[in-house]
């Protein structure tokens, strides 16, 4: 069994792989990383940071791209979605 790491999505507790992406994670919480100006929900897209669909505020830093960050115990990924 792989190692886990522990951290929160919009408040709630979850558990992922190590070395999965906050991506991954926000996926595994059912959440969308955020809506568009017009209210459609939006996820990642690429999958590489060039798309900018899955950002999201990491840890109190708006715009992050998640697909590019690796989770770590104790992170908190706020999405709008």
């Amino acid at each position: 069994m792989s190692e886990q790491v522990e951290l929160k999505v919009n408040g709630t507790s979850l558990k992922v792989p190590s070395g999965a992406t906050l991506a991954v994670a926000i996926a595994l919480a059912g959440a969308a990383c955020r809506k568009s100006v017009s209210g459609e929900l939006r996820g990642p897209l690429c999958g590489m940071g060039i798309c900018f669909e899955c950002r999201a505020a990491v840890d109190g830093r708006p715009y992050c791209r998640t697909c590019q960050i690796l989770c770590r115990s104790g992170m908190e990924i706020n999405t709008d979605g």
